[in-house]
């Protein structure tokens, strides 16, 4: 069984680089151990937004007096939430085994092995092994939760976020250990259903990848929400022998306190999957667990690629999509530019949403840039107040010298399908004034983006 190119893993990244070698006339297979479309269709990305969604609908039925709307009576069923979730992951994995057939993408099932002479062995379910060939291998494995040493995960009463997404019951009360964007995501959704949420965090602030104007903005609209939310504090321990657990957190200060919880979610981050690879066999190379690669993707060893979350990158789910789509492109013989990592856009889905791109304030500083900061209040957006959604703000940061855009910072209802418009206005080197002198169709939330501009250069109009 000889191909141009094997994939092993089929997430965003593999399976993405699968289609686009097909395009290319490559022909391709691909190696899944578990469901197409890896953690990302089936237990991350999709999944987790069906999940984030009821819990909208059911705030927004809770509020829907503020809308002039009278609802006798609402309850949330936690099984049924989850079912839907399942369903719509379902549903896409299905799509994605469509899109292997249509572009004659041979599936292999089973967990693939690098072996010498560019080949992989791949071990079945029942333990049969069968070995292809190829010129060309990416590894595309992805990542899992992360687990710290002293707080192990036993997959019921410590989870991680795969058990949070398919629990057989809501918990009465969470723990969530780390800030991050998964971490943000299940205390939202939780909490919204009822659940009492504390959300311990290491760092001095939450989402701490984010600039601190956003950071202290989720911060108060979620204790606005009931959450708890404990910065610059350490999980100790967390012991489990009782009905619940007791969770021992630590604060910078020294100050010890107990909380007592159902379940303990970590989200603390991922590590990657590169055990039982091969790698050391065929010598590939590793550098704190991830694969070492150049600028498209190559190893140290020929033929050999790594992409996603077990490379350099952002453990993002378009950026592995890019990522394959660049290390195929370079294969094929075409001439792709390298990936630009300072103009990757974060999201983080909890309700305010969260989105990002580009330098924060303080990176800027750091970066010696001399800057004009820009900031819009969604409270003196039309469309947001006409929506109830006036949590938030748009916030621009531009360099004073060159008008180049630095970066942009949201806070605010659908911000995540608003941040695209700055990726594309800094690929195309725009400035500040010409987004002011953008028209910008009114009355929508993207206007922010517009009116953020116009008061870093003195110009706002609605402020």
């Amino acid at each position: 069984m000889n191909y141009d190119l094997i994939i092993i893993g089929s997430g965003p990244g593999g399976y993405v680089a699968a289609i686009r070698a097909s395009q290319l006339g490559l022909k391709t297979a691909i190696v899944e151990r578990e469901s197409l479309g890896g953690i990302c269709l089936n237990w991350g990305c999709i999944p987790t937004k069906a999940l984030l969604k009821s819990a909208q609908v059911f705030e927004y039925i809770n509020h829907a007096a503020d809308y002039g709307i009278t609802v006798s009576q609402s309850k949330a069923d936690f099984g049924a939430i989850v079912k839907r979730s399942r369903g719509v992951a379902e549903g896409m994995s299905k799509g994605v085994q469509f899109l292997m057939k249509k572009n004659k993408i041979d599936v292999i099932a089973g967990s693939g092995k690098l072996k010498k002479g560019s080949k992989v062995e791949v071990t079945d379910s029942a333990g049969k092994k069968t070995e292809y060939a190829a010129k060309h291998i990416i590894l595309a494995t992805g990542s899992r939760s992360k687990e710290l040493p002293n707080v192990k995960q036993d997959g019921k009463k410590i989870i991680g976020y795969r058990e949070a997404m398919n629990l057989p019951n809501q918990p009465g009360s969470l723990v969530v250990m780390g800030s991050g964007a998964i971490g943000m995501e299940f205390a939202y959704f939780y909490s919204a259903l009822g659940t009492k949420v504390t959300v311990v965090e290491y760092l001095d602030n939450i989402l701490p990848r984010e600039d601190k104007d956003v950071s202290k903005e989720m911060e108060k609209i979620f204790k606005k929400k009931g959450i708890q939310i404990l910065t610059g504090t350490a999980v100790e321990s967390v012991n489990t022998s009782g009905k619940g657990c007791v969770v021992t957190v630590k604060s910078k200060d020294g100050k010890s306190d107990k909380i007592e919880c159902d379940i303990v979610l970590s989200a603390v981050g991922i590590t990657t999957n590169l055990e039982n690879l091969g790698l050391e066999d065929v010598g590939v190379k590793t550098d704190k667990g991830i694969v070492v690669t150049d600028d498209f993707y190559k190893t140290n060893v020929a033929g050999i690629y790594a992409i996603g979350d077990i490379t350099k990158g952002p453990a993002l789910a378009h950026v592995a999509s890019a990522e394959g789509i660049t290390c195929v492109e370079k294969i094929a013989g075409h001439h792709p530019e390298p990936i630009d990592y300072n103009n990757i856009p974060g999201c983080t889905y909890c309700w305010p949403e969260v989105a990002s791109v580009g330098l924060t304030e303080e990176q800027a500083k750091e970066k010696g840039y001399q800057i004009k900061v820009g900031k819009f209040p969604f409270s003196a957006s039309g469309k947001a107040s006409a929506s109830g959604s006036k949590d938030g703000f748009v916030k621009v940061i531009f360099d004073a010298k060159y008008g180049e855009w630095l970066g942009c910072h949201m806070v605010g209802a659908n911000v995540t399908e608003m941040i695209a418009e700055v990726v594309v206005a800094r690929k195309l080197e725009t400035t500040g004034m010409e987004i002011i002198k953008s028209i910008h169709p009114h009355p929508t939330m993207s206007e922010a983006v517009m009116e953020a501009a116009a008061a870093a250069y003195g110009e706002v109009i609605h402020l």
